[in-house]
């Protein structure tokens, strides 16, 4: 074996899960007995049990009896229970490229018709205790395309993850991405525009007038049907069917965004055309104009610490999610990483450490608020009686960086456990062969 040989099959067999088609097992029925018990809520934790009953929360507190059957894990004072994390903004179990690059409309384009199952980051993200994750469009269209909300339930297929209790959403982008994703680009039918900041805007004011105009013509239309003179129908045209959906709140907006000048535009742009920008996506100056954002409505989903990646990025400081949550703003931190997802909980830690938010609030960084923001909050986010038991589980405080998830379950089902995970590893990644060893020399 030569040596490019041997390094791909050792990186192959430590990055692998071990579990690539072990589906999620349990009943849904679970009670974590003596247990610290954080409700996502402003709640404070509190040792008690939480029972799931039928893959939802049915109490919580101190449980004296469950039916026959009911699996229990005990906690004996130790373990730490909290709501499945909810990653924001990600771009995980997503195949054949992230962006429809051919145009700066593309609205009609769907991220659940190209939905991985098999991608190991979904079980990547569960050993972090995420549970559910909001896959966006990529950011080189002024106007990009729908999303998906999906639930981690490693090994369904494509369809077994969507929650289709989530309304629809599409991924809008401003700035440097869509700028400049259009130069040189095999096909494309844009010619270099837009080429500016003042293009961008202008792309979103033409294509929502464009659909406003496709409206009228199939009034005219049914009108002229009803009079008995029309024969022949408008062509259909599923991008103005799309944008149309956005003008009429069916389709909520998550907008790509850093610069407070173009938070303001692309709100400006909406509120104009009678629509609120649903959430603001890593909104880096979001600090420097969140009376305006939370005036608007618009949630905004952040980053802890990421700066200067980019020239749009330098303004960017840790206590943007702090200051927009005092003027009212709903404020969520996201990973935007196959690799940051499986560290939400630390992430919402830092916002408490460097940025000044409060202790107690800091999980709904990654759990109730990002239910708000996908507008789910009735069935997720939190451990409340009624809502589905997601639940990530801890073997110490979730903001502390020292400690690890060592379960994770969906409504229920245990789709991850550590303990299991390590001994299957240590049966399938042995350790090389003396002669695959000198082969590397």
């Amino acid at each position: 074996m030569n040596r490019l040989a041997m390094i791909l099959a050792i990186t192959l067999a430590v990055s692998l899960p071990v579990f690539a088609q072990d589906k999620g097992w349990g009943s849904g029925n679970v009670l974590f007995r003596d247990v610290i018990v954080h409700m996502g809520t402003a709640t404070r934790p509190f040792l008690g049990d939480v029972w799931i009953r039928s893959g939802k929360v049915a109490d919580l507190g101190w449980v004296r009896d469950v039916p026959a059957g009911t699996r229990i894990v005990e906690g004996r004072g130790e373990l730490h229970v909290m709501p499945g994390i909810i990653d924001c903004h990600s771009h995980i179990a997503l195949a054949g490229g992230l962006n429809e690059a051919t145009g700066p409309v593309t609205p009609e384009v769907r991220i659940r018709d190209a939905i991985r199952p098999d991608d190991p980051s979904i079980y990547r993200a569960l050993t972090g205790g995420v549970t559910m994750a909001h896959l966006l469009h990529g950011s080189a269209n002024v106007i990009g395309g729908q999303d998906a909300v999906i639930k981690l339930r490693w090994g369904a297929n494509a369809d077994g993850l969507i929650y289709e209790k989530a309304p629809p959403g599409v991924k809008f982008a401003l700035g440097e991405n869509p700028r400049r994703s259009n130069r040189n680009t095999p096909g494309a039918d844009r010619q270099g525009y837009p080429r500016s900041r003042m293009g961008v805007e202008q792309i979103m004011r033409r294509a929502f007038q464009d659909a406003l105009n496709y409206r009228d013509t199939w009034q005219a239309y049914k009108r002229e049907i009803a009079e008995g003179s029309g024969h022949i129908p408008p062509r259909r045209d599923l991008r103005m069917e799309a944008l149309l959906d956005i003008l009429d709140g069916r389709i909520m907006v998550h907008c790509h965004c850093y610069r407070a000048d173009e938070i303001l535009m692309v709100m400006r742009v909406a509120e104009d055309f009678g629509f609120r920008v649903a959430t603001l996506q890593h909104v880096l100056e979001g600090y420097k104009v969140a009376e305006a954002i939370a005036r608007h409505g618009a949630g905004a989903s952040t980053f802890s610490d990421w700066w200067g990646y980019k020239f749009e990025a330098y303004d960017a400081i840790p206590y943007n999610a702090e200051l927009m949550r005092r003027k009212g703003v709903v404020v969520t931190i996201n990973s935007d990483s196959a690799d940051h997802i499986r560290r939400l909980n630390i992430e919402a830690a830092k916002a408490v450490k460097y940025g000044g938010y409060p202790r107690n609030l800091a999980l709904q960084l990654v759990t109730l608020n990002a239910a708000k923001q996908l507008r789910i909050d009735r069935w997720v986010g939190s451990l409340e009686i009624g809502k589905e038991g997601d639940v990530a589980v801890f073997d110490g405080d979730p903001l502390n960086d020292r400690s690890k998830c060592v379960m994770t379950f969906i409504e229920g089902v245990q789709y991850f456990d550590r303990r299991k995970d390590i001994r299957e590893r240590a049966k399938t990644h042995r350790p090389p062969a003396k002669s695959e060893q000198e082969a590397t020399r």
